[in-house]
């Protein structure tokens, strides 16, 4: 399968970044659910990367050549519902489960018998979950952004329904299926460069829709972070105009089904070793902090937990070269001997 096209004027002004990305292959595999597009650099030990909200496996364009130079079998996949994999038209195809069942399938469609995933965002708590759910596979387990936090006690809804107090929390304003899509896929280029930007380090946040507004109304306008490139941004924008934002906001419509379904998980460790990266300006280490303090519980084989100064959201996009190097360090720790 060839990879997608970029835009022309990337390759008169990056011609080492455009023959890494021409070294990659491109395929679909075969899982369960339908089909999931894997983007593959390298040889050598299996590394899944897992995106998040609202990326795709572009969001590891910067970790693809890096990890094939050092020695690994670099897989970035399109989760469900994005760019080249299949969409399901069923929200409960979203479900936590599902994911895991995917991210087994890819490691087998391979030709591999173990992998190391690497989750960001939403790809955290899939990577997460899949080491917990199939630790036969999934040998360790490497995490961006979002922290593991077991299950707990609450429905998840009724939690966020007390967030913002009269504001509307982002995820509880997701949850209803077209309204966030009727915001979004008028404009979703100026939409999604306002997210970006306002979950990085140079931005002010978006995580409370006002009162009968939007959560737009929360970007700054024609805004772009530094690391992110209009050329970037056509790749991005392409996806979505393309496919739509449904099967993307899918994934938080399952969050209380994922509570249900992970019942017999209730507050389990993760007992693979694993790596924690994150940004001291992200609002998930932040709000999260007590998930981290508890690593040492939920996850007793972790073998670093690394906090960027002045790092945001987009960890692996804002900061390549530091996550680059702790992930290559980490992984030849974790797969030495392979």
């Amino acid at each position: 399968m060839r990879p997608p096209p970029l835009p022309r004027r990337r390759v008169g002004t990056d011609i080492a970044r455009w023959r890494a990305y021409m070294t990659q292959t491109h395929r679909l595999v075969e899982v369960p659910g339908g089909r999931i597009h894997v983007a593959e650099q390298g040889s050598g030990p299996l590394v899944l990367l897992v995106h998040g909200f609202p990326e795709s496996w572009y969001s590891w364009r910067h970790q693809l050549p890096a990890l094939a130079a050092a020695g690994f079998r670099a897989a970035a996949i399109d989760v469900r519902g994005y760019g080249r994999s299949s969409a399901p038209a069923r929200v409960e195809d979203y479900r936590m489960l599902a994911h895991v069942a995917d991210n087994a399938a890819v490691v087998r469609a391979l030709g591999e018998r173990s992998a190391v995933v690497v989750g960001h965002d939403w790809g955290s708590s899939i990577a997460a979950n899949s080491a917990l759910l199939r630790p036969d596979l999934f040998r360790a387990v490497g995490l961006m952004s979002v922290p593991y936090a077991p299950r707990g006690p609450h429905r998840p809804t009724d939690g966020f329904a007390t967030v913002g107090g009269d504001e509307e929390f982002y995820v509880s304003y997701f949850q209803a299926q077209g309204r966030a899509e009727a915001e979004i896929e008028p404009d979703v280029r100026g939409w999604l460069a306002g997210f970006y930007q306002a979950l990085s380090a140079e931005g002010q946040g978006a995580y409370f829709v006002p009162s009968g507004g939007r959560l737009r109304d929360r970007f700054v306008k024609d805004a772009l972070p530094s690391w992110l490139t209009e050329a970037d941004m056509d790749v991005y924008a392409g996806e979505f105009e393309r496919t739509g934002l449904t099967g993307a906001l899918n994934r938080y419509r399952n969050v209380d089904r994922d509570w249900e379904d992970l019942a017999a998980w209730d507050g389990a460790p993760i007992t693979q070793p694993a790596l924690f990266v994150g940004g001291t300006l992200d609002a998930s280490t932040t709000w999260m902090a007590g998930a981290i303090e508890a690593f040492p519980r939920t996850m007793p084989g972790l073998s670093g937990a690394h906090l960027l100064d002045g790092c945001g959201h987009w960890a692996q996009q804002e900061r390549p070269d530091e996550v680059n190097a702790l992930l290559i360090d980490w992984l030849r720790s974790v797969t030495a001997g392979a």
